[in-house]
């Protein structure tokens, strides 16, 4: 737990809440000081729900510190069991709330037999996992729970499917383009003859986990939630899961192939090879952009990729593999998966970078001055700063990332998209330049090479001027070398003569 003013991952209660809020009706109980009770608002605005988001807040006083906060927490309980009717009533504390050390545990078996919903405790470290390690592990918890006492009860459903079907595993709100992924992978399967089991736990009842049995696989659209749950049915119920996520051309078919060797069967075979075919030579438009000349314009030029440990590995390969496009650096913030992602990424990045500090991202952009950045709200604010032109593919999300139209980011469909958002991110030819020229650029200054550091160093209006003489595509470049040339040198302030200085030493 740390004191910052950016977080690429929230703290663990909002994942647990994210989680409760994708459930149709399931109330969270959220244990906490005033303060930490901004998911509501959060949610409703980025997600434009038109309902009210099924939070409570069971605020922590200092009368509450006084007397205890058992005989609030079961009353708050009580009164939403009355009042809403859940099915399940899920209680969270906060980093914060977690201080007191409690026995909530004790608070959930008290209000359970004074209520006819199902009352869990969310099992979460909140001092040692993040917001997304919560959510993966709060959806485990409640699947388990159903499934077992479904078992109990004698109504575990494990007849399987006639027809091949998958659960899809992952689904939540406040995800990046989740529900347009979702509309994306519901087509591949549709038109491969795959039946939608269960979709969790985006819309779905906790009283439907006990079909996810009936599944013939789980698919995994996103490694930083689902994975557990999949990993759960499988030593439960043998069932397989796939990981491999359909971004990106090649990745789709590799993921797709990897569905063929489950569904296909002696009894029914299944050929997937001509599907894949008709869709990469004809329908999706990204295989032939990549081999027309607006992509081999891209060639060669440096990237960085920053983000979720699925979107920034995928995202990597794709402008690796399929546009020939150098990544300079690819990280993530997800620490925690921070083998697999190494394991991903490290035949197609000149480095690696695993760390959750924007300060430490900021600085790597600035040293390796990518022709364009592709990564999260926090790296296209960096790239303003440095004139470097963004694309936003990974959370924590804005509400930018709700766009009305479709915008998925997986499937065939996901592989047109992610073409356009590259190509479109690049500044191209004489573009900045015209812009220039027509006065419709930004011309926003950067004065330190390294974003984290401060410095006292200055320019002269001398220097200014003639500063601003340099064309605009490549003004930021020759700014940041001379400013790098003035600090090695002890320079606080940039002249037009440091400027020349600067030149004839990166010249020598």
């Amino acid at each position: 737990m740390k004191l910052a003013y950016w977080m690429y991952a929230g703290p663990a209660h909002i994942g647990t809440l994210r989680v409760a809020s994708s459930f149709q009706n399931v109330h969270a109980i959220m244990h906490a000081p005033l303060g930490d009770d901004y998911f509501n608002v959060m949610r409703s605005m980025l997600e434009r729900e038109r309902d009210f988001t099924p939070v409570t807040a069971s605020i922590v006083d200092r009368h509450v510190l006084a007397r205890g906060s058992q005989e609030k927490v079961v009353e708050n309980i009580t009164r939403k069991d009355k009042e809403e009717k859940p099915d399940l009533i899920l209680l969270t504390p906060t980093c914060t709330s977690s201080i007191l050390q409690e026995d909530l545990q004790n608070f959930v078996d008290r209000a359970s037999m004074e209520t006819n919903s199902d009352v869990i405790l969310a099992d979460v470290n909140h001092y040692r996992v993040n917001e997304l390690q919560a959510a993966d592990r709060t959806l485990e918890q409640v699947v388990r729970y159903y499934i077992q006492k479904a078992n109990k009860q004698g109504d575990l459903n494990l007849t399987k499917s006639k027809k091949p079907s998958a659960n899809i595993i992952g689904i939540f709100t406040l995800g990046f383009h989740h529900q347009h992924d979702c509309r994306e992978i519901r087509r591949l399967f549709q038109d491969l003859g795959i039946e939608i089991n269960e979709i969790i736990p985006e819309g779905n009842s906790v009283n439907n986990l006990k079909n996810l049995s009936r599944a013939w696989f789980n698919f995994v659209p996103y490694r930083e939630i689902g994975l557990m749950t999949a990993k759960y049915l499988e030593k439960e119920f043998k069932m397989p899961y796939i990981a491999n996520i359909p971004m990106g051309i090649v990745d789709t078919a590799t993921c797709l192939r990897e569905i063929e060797n489950i569904v296909s069967t002696s009894e029914n075979p299944m050929d997937f090879e001509s599907y894949i075919d008709k869709q990469t030579r004809f329908v999706s438009q990204a295989a032939w952009f990549s081999r027309s000349i607006d992509c081999q314009n891209l060639t060669g030029k440096k990237a960085v990729v920053f983000g979720d440990g699925t979107h920034a590995a995928y995202m990597t390969k794709i402008l690796a593999r399929e546009m020939g496009i150098r990544v300079a650096c690819a990280g993530t913030y997800c620490k925690h998966d921070t083998y697999w992602f190494r394991e991903e990424v490290q035949e197609y990045c000149d480095e690696i970078l695993i760390t959750d500090d924007h300060t430490k991202v900021g600085d790597m952009i600035a040293r390796i001055e990518p022709a364009a950045i592709f990564g999260t709200q926090m790296e296209r604010h960096i790239g303003k700063r440095l004139d470097i032109p963004c694309g936003v593919i990974s959370a924590p999300v804005h509400i930018q990332n709700f766009p009305l139209g479709y915008r998925p980011f997986l499937g065939y469909e996901g592989a047109n998209q992610i073409a356009d958002l590259v190509y479109n991110s690049f500044t191209l030819g004489m573009e900045d330049h015209l812009l220039e020229i027509f006065g419709g650029h930004d011309t926003k200054e950067v004065i330190t090479k390294s974003l984290s550091t401060n410095s006292d160093l200055t320019w002269s209006p001398d220097g200014l001027n003639e500063l601003k003489k340099i064309p605009g595509f490549v003004r930021a470049k020759i700014k940041r070398n001379t400013e790098k040339f003035a600090r090695e040198n002890g320079i606080n302030e940039i002249t037009v003569e440091v400027m020349y200085a600067a030149k004839e030493a990166l010249s020598t």
